[in-house]
């Protein structure tokens, strides 16, 4: 199983939200390999105590989906409920269970929060800027497709392209310095 983007995790959820249920079993798959691994590194206790937190916290998945907003990043959300049920699972043992602080780089199967929490970040960068540049920065520099094929896609020259796309990363960069780019 590879690894997936916010993008594909909050598309998976959105058909299971329209009532693709194999969209649903696939999410439900994808964030079990998620989970365990979040868990397992927060958590200095048995195999068991993970398994449990797992179930819980894809129960409160499926109990509360109604409340998620199709405008928010997804796994933002879903997060938040894998915290929630770890401090409650804290709060049973009444605080006395340790939490692991040995940091894992890789995680089981390619996931990372890491690699998804930035993954979140540069979305949120590139909601910054206008829809149409963040599409042809995504297809250029972040999916890797070619200057050519982005034009023919979008419709737009060459060199449209390549302005559109030097233009956007130079607001970018300027306001991770906290300047107002010519877009901010």
């Amino acid at each position: 199983m590879m690894a997936m983007s916010e993008f594909e995790l909050k598309a998976l959820m959105l058909l299971s939200l329209d009532g693709d249920e194999n969209a649903y079993r696939c999410l439900l798959g994808i964030l079990r390999h998620l989970l365990e691994s979040y868990f397992k590194r927060r958590l200095a206790s048995n195999a068991q105590d993970t398994d449990d937190l797992i179930q819980d916290t894809l129960l409160a998945l499926h109990q509360r989906r109604i409340t998620y907003d199709r405008e928010r990043p997804f796994t933002a959300w879903f997060f938040t409920i894998a915290r929630h049920k770890l401090v409650d699972h804290h709060r049973r043992r009444g605080g006395r269970s340790v939490v692991s602080l040995e940091l894992v780089e890789g995680v089981a199967d390619g996931y990372s929060e890491d690699a998804i929490l930035a993954s979140m970040d540069v979305e949120r960068l590139l909601s910054g800027i206008p829809a149409w540049q963040s599409e042809l920065i995504r297809r250029v520099r972040l999916e890797g497709r070619s200057v050519a094929e982005t034009a023919a896609a979008s419709g737009k020259t060459e060199a449209m392209v390549k302005v559109s796309v030097h233009r956007g990363i130079k607001a970018l960069a300027a306001r991770l310095r906290g300047e107002r780019g010519e877009n901010g």
